[in-house]
Parts: C-alpha cells; sequence; structure tokens
C-alpha cells in the first residue's frame, strides 16, 4: 500500500514528506495506523548523523495508534486495539529480559540499530529501494508495521497523543526516577534540562516524595512549567548554578541529580552538583563517539556514584499501562505536556521550535 512518510534522505538536511509503498505484516508482526508522534531530541541525532543509523530512513520513536491488521501468530493485539509503541522491543526470553532489565534486550538490540526487521529486511520502499526504519518503528509516517515484540494494548479511554508519550518522554524521565535511580521521600533532586524528559523526571520526583526538586534550565521560560510539573526550586543554568545548588541542600549538593539534555558540560556540572555519595543519573543521550570528564579521583574519594538511564529502565508491557491508568487518575500531567500539535507535513517546523525551545513536546498527529 502507498502512504506518506517523511523520509530523511541525506544527514543535516530536512525531512522530505514522500509517497513511500509498505507491505503488510509477516508472522509475528503488526500493521498500526498512526495516530500521533512526539518530536523527540533523539530523532534530530539522526538528522546530524550522530547515531550512525543508515539513510535513507524514517525516524520517529514516540508513538501511538490503532491496530489495522496482524501477521501470523500474532495474539496479544488484534485489529482495533489502541496501542503504544515501544522503541524497545524485548524478547522476554533473552539473559537481560530474564532479569527484568528488557531495556536492555539482546536478542533486539542489534536488530533496531539496523534499522530493518529481524529478518533483515525492510516493510518498506520508496523509488524501488529499502527504507530502514528508527528504533525498529518509524513513526513518522501514516502507517507503520513493526514487530508484535513492540507493541503494548493500552485503553481506548485515553487520546492517543498522550499514549504516545508513554512510548518515550513519559516511561525515560519518570522512569529513571522511580526505577533507575530509586528516588526516596525526602531525598533531594536536581534536575538539568527542563524540556519533555526533564519535565517528566520532575514529576517521577515528586511521586517518590523527592524534596526539595530543583529544576535548572538556560530558558527562563520553562520555569513556571518546572514548577507546575513539581519543581520547588528553579534556577537559571550558569557558573553560580552548582552553588545555589548546594545552598538549597545545607551546603552538600543533591542526594540525586538527573541530566536529561545529553550535554558533556551539564554531565560534569551534575557530578559536581552531587552530594559525597550521592548519585548522578545520566539519561540524556550524547552523540556516539563522545566522551565526559568525569574524574575517577573525585568519584573514588567522595563515592559518588554515576549510573546510565536508559529508557527509565522500564518494562512497556507493565510500565505503559499503569502510567496511563496514574495520568487517568490525575496522578501524571500529560495533557500539559503537549504545548504543540503539527500535521506530518510540518515535521521540520516542529523541529525548528524543538530546538528553539519553544515547546515541551510537540506530537505529530495524524
Amino acid at each position: 500500500m502507498k502512504m506518506q512518510a517523511a523520509v530523511l534522505t541525506e544527514f543535516n538536511t530536512p525531512f522530505q514528506i514522500e509517497t513511500v509503498e509498505l507491505s503488510p505484516p509477516q508472522a509475528g508482526e503488526v500493521m498500526i495506523k498512526m495516530a500521533a508522534s512526539g518530536v523527540c531530541h533523539s530523532d534530530w541525532h539522526v538528522v546530524e548523523g550522530l547515531s550512525y543509523f543508515p539513510l535513507p530512513i524514517i525516524c520517529g520513536h514516540e508513538g501511538a495508534g490503532i491496530v489495522e491488521s496482524v501477521g501470523e501468530g500474532v495474539t496479544s493485539v488484534e485489529p482495533g486495539d489502541h496501542v503504544t509503541l515501544s522503541f524497545r522491543a524485548n524478547c522476554d526470553g533473552c539473559f537481560y529480559c530474564q532479569r527484568g532489565k528488557p531495556n536492555l534486550c539482546e536478542v533486539y538490540t542489534p536488530v533496531l540499530r539496523s534499522g530493518l526487521m529481524k529478518d533483515g529486511t525492510s516493510r518498506i520502499a520508496w523509488r524501488d529501494e529499502p527504507v530502514h526504519i528508527m528504533t525498529g518503528l518509524g513513526c513518522f509516517a501514516e502507517y507503520v508495521v513493526i514487530p508484535e515484540d513492540a507493541v503494548v494494548p493500552v485503553r481506548r479511554d485515553v487520546p492517543l497523543e498522550v499514549a504516545a508519550l508513554v512510548g518515550c518522554a513519559v516511561s525515560t524521565g519518570v522512569g529513571a526516577a522511580i526505577y533507575t535511580a530509586d528516588v526516596r521521600p525526602g531525598e533531594s533532586v536536581a534536575v538539568y534540562g527542563a524540556g519533555g524528559v526533564g519535565l517528566n523526571i520532575i514529576m517521577g520526583a515528586a511521586l517518590c516524595g523527592a524534596d526539595p526538586i530543583i529544576a535548572i534550565d538556560t530558558n527562563s521560560s520553562k520555569m513556571e512549567i518546572a514548577r507546575e510539573f513539581g519543581a520547588t526550586h528553579t534556577l537559571y543554568s550558569d557558573e553560580s548554578t552548582i552553588g545555589q545548588i548546594q545552598t538549597l541542600t545545607q551546603g552538600r549538593g543533591a542526594d540525586h541529580v538527573f541530566e536529561s539534555v545529553g550535554l558533556q558540560v551539564l554531565q560534569e556540572a551534575g557530578l559536581e552538583a552531587t552530594r559525597p555519595g550521592g548519585t548522578l543519573t545520566l539519561v540524556g543521550l550524547t552523540p556516539f563517539g563522545s566522551g565526559t570528564n568525569l574524574p575517577g579521583a573525585v568519584i573514588t574519594r567522595t563515592e559518588k556514584v554515576v549510573r546510565g538511564s536508559f529508557y527509565g529502565s522500564v518494562h512497556p508491557r507493565r510500565d505503559f499501562p499503569m502510567f496511563l491508568d496514574m495520568y487517568s487518575n490525575g496522578k501524571l500531567m500529560l495533557d500539559e505536556l503537549v504545548t504543540r500539535r503539527y500535521r506530518l507535513n510540518e515535521i521540520n517546523e516542529a523541529y525548528a521550535n524543538m530546538l528553539t525551545g519553544e515547546v515541551a513536546r510537540g506530537v505529530i498527529v495524524f
């Protein structure tokens, strides 16, 4: 079938809206009519050539939609189901899945990096050539064909643009606070970056009972929204930030510091802002091949912990429905995350707005 998709054909160029050919789902695969897809900085890393995905490619890794059809052997969903997509499909049987870390699934990790399906082929063609898809999804298209292992059925009474956010920003941020870092009531938290992921870290920290919760950003317009999402204090990021964090934490530094932007300079600042014995959690994705100067002498002598958080350490089949239940019960502010909606042909405008910090989360609505 023919459909419209935003195709990246060269690095550091705009997305092109093209007509592509989509093949039906094969065994173990699902076709989904897309309803919404979030605009995330990780896709921009692909545009910049920093994530090493092959071209041409359809980006988009935060999405939700309605099941159109299923391939042979699919049992967990059927046509008409509302679903959120997981950009970390997992097999449930490998070393990591069996140890409660499906976000590190060793079966799907190389598949998702390839931009192809498990059999090494693509379900999408453009100009008679195969098209790759980002993280096994390729949400910037009217339809997707993806593995059943990347599909999570969700309740039908939740707006699909909200369900889409659970597939990345919510899981990455809320999960980092409650699962990866295991924030406890009364612990102090500082969050570098108050964008889509940072706001969800703030919400997660608030759910855990953290106090104070300090949001740090260079965009003053994000200070008010950070407080709405649970921050008790907001700081403008400059050379005085670390001293201010220490002042707010009895001179020690924060129990937990989260870096949500993916900038080495903020990761380094985050370590300094962490109290001795505290934890720095790196959530933002830095480009492959980059390095960060985190001094071992300081880490050893202060017993600071530095850890990564990928996809918030979540289990999609368990946590996606739970997060949407929490939203429905008024415990997660997800409507407020969506600050602007775009059509697919406005995708380049959406990314321009994201890069200037004009939105908390933009969403492509189909």
